[in-house]
C-alpha cells in the first residue's frame, strides 16, 4: 500500500493570524513589518492583497510603501503565531499522531493509516482546510501525495486555501515542467549549480544520472535524484520525535562581517551541539541556522544532514553551506544559532558508507574519533581544558583570554 502524505502550510501565515486577530485589516493591502523608526524595517509577511502590488518579504518598508502607498502596515505579535500554531497542529492531530512541523507554519502528515477511519488522503485533507478555516480563521494549502517531498510541492503549487494531489500516476504531468529550484532542499547555490549543468526543470534533473549528480554534489546529488523520480521514502516523524533537538546560539561582542569570523562561531557553536548528541546517543538528520542582524531581524533555513552525524565538524559544515547561500559577506550578523534535530537513535542506525566519496568517509571517522578523544579529556579537565585556536585568536566574545 503506497504511503499518503499531506504537506499543510498556512498561507501568508504572519499576515493571516493579525488579520484573524484584527478585522480591519481585511480588504486592505496589509504587511507584517518590523521596525518602522527607520530605512531599514522589512516586510516579515504581506496579504494576497499586497502581493498583487509585487511587494516581496524581506523588502523594506520604505520600498514597499513606493509601491504602494496605501500599504496598511502590521507590528508583528510573535507570542500569537506561536499560538496559532499549536491551534493548528492540534487540528492536525485529530487524524493522525505522525506529525513533522517545518518551521512555524507548515507540517507535514502521515496519515496511511488514518484513511481507514476518515476516508482517503484527499477527503481528509479537504477536512483539515475546512476546519482550518472556520475553528481558527485563517487558510491552509495542502499538498496531497504519496512522499514528502512531493507532497510539498503540491502546497506550493496552487495557493491559497486549495489542494492539490501529486499522485504515482500525474506526477510527471505536473512535477517534471516545475523549476528545479521549487525541489525541497534546492538552495539558490545547488540551483545555480544545476543551470551550470544544463538542468533547468525537475524533469531534467529527473533524467540526470544519479553518478554524475554525486559526482558533483555527493550525497545531496543521490537525494536530488530520488525526490526527483520520486523515490523520496523519507518517514514523517512523530510529533515527540521532532520535539528532540539540541540548539546553540551566541549574540557575539561586535557584528560578524567576514565569513572567516561567522566560520569561528558557527564551528565554535556546533562542537557543543556534537558534545551534547553524543552524549544522548543521538545522530541529527537535519541542521538548522538562524542568523540575526544588526537590526534583530530574523532568517532561519534547514539543510538535511546526509548522513545523519553526531560529529561536530560535520554539522559545522552543513551550517556553513547555508550561511554561504544565504548571506551576503559584508552584511552584519549580531547572533546566530546552530539546531540539530530529527534526531534519532545510534544504535538503532546503521552508517551508509558512500561508493563515491571514500574520502569523505574516512574523513568522518578521523573527525568521529578526534572529537570523541577530546569528549574523554573534557570530561576529565573541564570543558576549558581544550579550545579551539580559531576561538582564542578572535575577537568576537567567545573566550576572553585571562
Amino acid at each position: 500500500m503506497s504511503r499518503v502524505i499531506l504537506h499543510c502550510d498556512c498561507n501568508s501565515f504572519f499576515a493571516s493570524v493579525e488579520t484573524a486577530l484584527n478585522p480591519a485589516y481585511r480588504g486592505v493591502p496589509m504587511a507584517v513589518c518590523g521596525s518602522q523608526s527607520d530605512r531599514h524595517g522589512i516586510v516579515l509577511a504581506k496579504n494576497e492583497l499586497a502581493k498583487k502590488y509585487n511587494i516581496a518579504t524581506a523588502e523594506t518598508v520604505y520600498s514597499a510603501k513606493k509601491k504602494c502607498p496605501g500599504l496598511v502596515i502590521a507590528e508583528p505579535h510573535y507570542d500569537e503565531y506561536v499560538k496559532f500554531s499549536r491551534r493548528v497542529n492540534e487540528i492536525y492531530a485529530r487524524y493522525t499522531d505522525m506529525i513533522e512541523p517545518f518551521g512555524i507554519d507548515e507540517s507535514w502528515l502521515d496519515v496511511t493509516a488514518s484513511q481507514k477511519i476518515f476516508g482517503s488522503g484527499t477527503e481528509i485533507a479537504e477536512r483539515i482546510r475546512r476546519e482550518v478555516k472556520e475553528e481558527i480563521g485563517i487558510t491552509v494549502s495542502i499538498g496531497v501525495s504519496f512522499n514528502k517531498a512531493f507532497a510539498k510541492l503540491g502546497s506550493d503549487y496552487k495557493k491559497p486555501d486549495a489542494i492539490t494531489v501529486i499522485s504515482e500516476e500525474n506526477f510527471k504531468n505536473i512535477v517534471f515542467p516545475l523549476p528545479a529550484s521549487t525541489l525541497l532542499f534546492v538552495g539558490k547555490k545547488t540551483s545555480e549549480a544545476l543551470l551550470s549543468m544544463g538542468v533547468r526543470t525537475i524533469g531534467e534533473l529527473a533524467e540526470t544520472s544519479r553518478e554524475m549528480l554525486m559526482l558533483r554534489f555527493g550525497k545531496l546529488g543521490g537525494m536530488l535524484y530520488s525526490y526527483a523520480n520520486g523515490l523520496d521514502d523519507s518517514p514523517v516523524a512523530s510529533s515527540a520525535e521532532d520535539a528532540k533537538s539540541v540548539s546553540n546560539g551566541f549574540t557575539f561582542r561586535h557584528d560578524l562581517i567576514t565569513r572567516e569570523e561567522c566560520r569561528v562561531g558557527i564551528e565554535y557553536l556546533s562542537e557543543e551541539i556534537g558534545r551534547r548528541l553524543r552524549r544522548q546517543g543521538q545522530l541529527s538528520s537535519t541542521v538548522s541556522l538562524t542568523i540575526k542582524d544588526e537590526y534583530l531581524r530574523s532568517i532561519q533555513r534547514q539543510k538535511p544532514q546526509v548522513p545523519a552525524t553526531d560529529v561536530g565538524e560535520e554539522i559545522a559544515r552543513t551550517a556553513y553551506e547555508i550561511l554561504r547561500e544565504e548571506w551576503v559577506e559584508g552584511k552584519p550578523i549580531r547572533m546566530i544559532t546552530v539546531s540539530a534535530s530529527n534526531l534519532i537513535r545510534k544504535d538503532s542506525h546503521t552508517m551508509q558508507l558512500s561508493f563515491f566519496d571514500d574520502k569523505a568517509d574516512k574523513k568522518h571517522e578521523k573527525s568521529e574519533k578526534k572529537e570523541n578523544a577530546v569528549d574523554k579529556i573534557r570530561q576529565k579537565y573541564g570543558s576549558d581544558s581544550i579550545i579551539r585556536g580559531s576561538v582564542i585568536n578572535s575577537d568576537i566574545g567567545i573566550y576572553d583570554k585571562k
